[in-house]
């Protein structure tokens, strides 16, 4: 009786032991074998590098059109979306008291060239009864005086000339490159200062990404790594690029994180992203980035 107890309570225990070695195997193949989420999280947070960033133009391809000199807006030709090419007219600034300034000017050289013309009358016929030893070399010295003086008045007046005529240029405001106007700072009537912004163009058939790239990643991104660009509010749509330029520089960061986890007091590295395929994005858009690592 006890022997078959005994007997009982030995297949008892090896078929629990059996059990336990089972569950074991199953446990050790389910992490042997990896899920696809897994693999996900190995593509995702193991090989890439995390960032964000803006649409941006190249450099030069963006340029904010100012006037250099004050005055009231009387024509703007131009409206927001509106395409301009290189050297095409964008806005007058009222001008009247330059040109009434100008007209002065030129009056003023031509009073000093009749002054000129009777000044070399006056210095011949001085030095003539200077040589016939009739006239005086005081007289000479006066007329000499006289016309020098009717000369540097004509220079003066020309200078002055010159000078309004290069002002009334400047209220002429043409389109120092092609693209489309982004914004338009002031309107039709407004009086505007020196220096004041009066539309903004963009060259948007080409854009890139300026993404900021944590310091601490610098070391794992290399020129002609792969990118994927995301924003909000295209659903599931993603967009390729290439890390095209990598500066030698960190700075602070620009934008504040939207992961409150992320540190925003880190410094970053503005790496350049080129777009390798057309996107609805728009200019200054912010974007996430997922940089192939090296």
């Amino acid at each position: 009786m006890k022997a078959t107890k005994f007997a009982f309570l030995l297949m008892g225990m090896a078929l629990i032991g059996v059990m336990v070695f089972q569950a074991k195997s199953n446990q050790v193949s389910a992490m042997n074998s990896p899920t696809d989420a897994a693999r996900n999280l190995k593509a995702g947070s193991g090989h890439r590098i995390s960032a964000e960033g803006r649409v941006t133009t190249y450099p030069g391809g963006q340029v904010v059109v100012g006037s250099d000199t004050a005055g009231t807006v009387t024509r703007l030709l131009v409206d927001e979306k509106s395409f301009v090419r290189k050297g095409e007219l964008i806005a007058e600034i009222r001008a009247d008291d330059l040109r009434a300034a100008i007209a002065q000017a030129q009056a003023r050289v031509t009073e000093s060239a009749a002054d000129i013309k009777l000044y070399e009358t006056e210095a011949r016929r001085a030095d003539n009864l200077w040589e016939s030893q009739v006239g005086t070399k005081q007289a000479l010295d006066r007329a000499k005086r006289d016309l020098d003086a009717a000369t540097a008045r004509r220079e003066t007046a020309e200078a002055d000339v010159r000078r309004l005529e290069a002002l009334l240029g400047k209220t002429v405001l043409r389109a120092p490159i092609s693209g489309v106007v982004t914004q338009r700072h002031v309107q039709p009537g407004e009086s505007v200062k020196e220096q004041a912004s009066i539309v903004t163009i963009a060259d948007l058939k080409k854009v890139r990404i300026e993404a900021e790239v944590d310091e601490f990643d610098a070391g794992r991104v290399a020129l002609g790594a792969e990118v994927v660009v995301k924003a909000e509010g295209y659903d599931n749509q993603q967009w390729r690029g290439v890390v095209e330029e990598i500066p030698d520089l960190v700075i602070a960061r620009r934008l504040k994180p939207e992961d409150p986890g992320r540190p925003s007091d880190t410094r970053v590295l503005m790496v350049k992203v080129a777009l390798q395929e057309k996107t609805p994005l728009k200019l200054g858009q912010r974007v996430e980035v997922e940089i192939t690592k090296q």
